[in-house]
């Protein structure tokens, strides 16, 4: 059973799945998305006990879980891992499957085939993938598959090093509309919801106006329909300094770093493990157990013939 605890205000993890439909009429409403990243199990059922419409395995999972110092190293089979955990716990959210950099690119049979697998094998309920251009074809061809999709505009950081690097796009008059271009575009192919990444904040709320889907914000302003966030970053568990636009909810760095200093301490100066975290033998059995174990010389059973 799980030890998890159920937090105050939370949803239950036995609800129904939520579905496309709630999410256009909560942007109608004007009813804002929460969404995070997550890439394991207990992540997950945090979220959830939390409330969130939406779980994003991103890619970013290579620089914040396995070590990489960009999105570019990740694959689609550790994607396909970190999605499975994440998809066997969470029950009600939306679970949004990142295609990685290298698996939807070449063609539409390519980035189709990288959708099925995150769906089949994965479990996501949804996919994503960065870009409008060329990729319009890419997000046509997945919706056409009945698979929800979701584009991501702005900064894209598989595409970063075209950018010029991790900095906001969008700031000047012609960028802006070619943004909201791009977006009105991705609606068209079929996009469920889009990602608008670091985008200055009137631009981004032109764009989110003009959209029949929602929009996600991740650096670009109160007014998307949803925001979403890494879990590394708004639970300060990285060390480095964080982007401008995120806000740190926790630093449990600081908390884990004291946590393991002290079992550190308690290990070697013999305060842990204390009596209450053993297991006791009854006296009898602890006896004949002893006698068992004496020298060899002493067993009856070492006796010769």
């Amino acid at each position: 059973m799980s030890t998890l605890p159920r937090l105050p205000g939370a949803r239950s993890p036995l609800a129904v799945k939520v579905r496309l439909p709630e999410l256009l009429e909560m942007k109608r409403r004007g009813d804002k998305l929460a969404m995070v990243t997550a890439y394991d199990a207990p992540s997950a059922r945090l979220a959830e006990l939390a409330g969130v419409e939406l779980i994003l395995v991103g890619d970013t999972a290579a620089m914040v879980m396995l070590g990489h110092d960009s999105t570019i190293p990740v694959t689609l089979e550790e994607m396909l891992f970190l999605t499975r955990a994440v998809t066997r716990t969470a029950r009600r959210p939306l679970v949004i499957g990142d295609l990685p950099f290298g698996s939807y690119e070449r063609s539409d049979e390519q980035a189709l085939g990288s959708a099925i697998r995150l769906v089949k094998e994965g479990g996501a309920d949804l996919v994503k993938l960065e870009g409008a251009g060329a990729m319009l074809g890419r997000v046509a061809a997945i919706a056409a598959a009945n698979i929800g999709v979701v584009g991501h505009i702005g900064l894209t950081p598989q595409s970063a090093t075209r950018l010029g690097g991790f900095r906001a796009q969008g700031r000047t008059a012609a960028t802006a509309y070619a943004l909201l271009e791009d977006a009105l575009a991705l609606e068209r192919a079929g996009a469920v919801a889009i990602v608008l990444e670091a985008v200055p904040a009137p631009v981004a709320a032109e764009v989110s106006a003009r959209l029949v889907v929602p929009t996600i914000g991740i650096g670009a302003g109160a007014d998307c329909d949803g925001q979403v966030l890494v879990w590394h970053d708004l639970l300060g568990l990285t060390t480095e300094e964080s982007p401008r636009f995120v806000r740190r909810y926790a630093e449990l760095a600081q908390e884990i770093a004291g946590a393991l200093e002290s079992y550190v301490r308690d290990v070697r100066e013999g305060g842990f493990p204390a009596p209450e975290h053993t297991y006791s033998i009854p006296d009898d059995e602890l006896a004949t157990f002893r006698l068992l174990i004496e020298p060899a010389s002493h067993h009856p059973r070492s006796a010769g013939p």
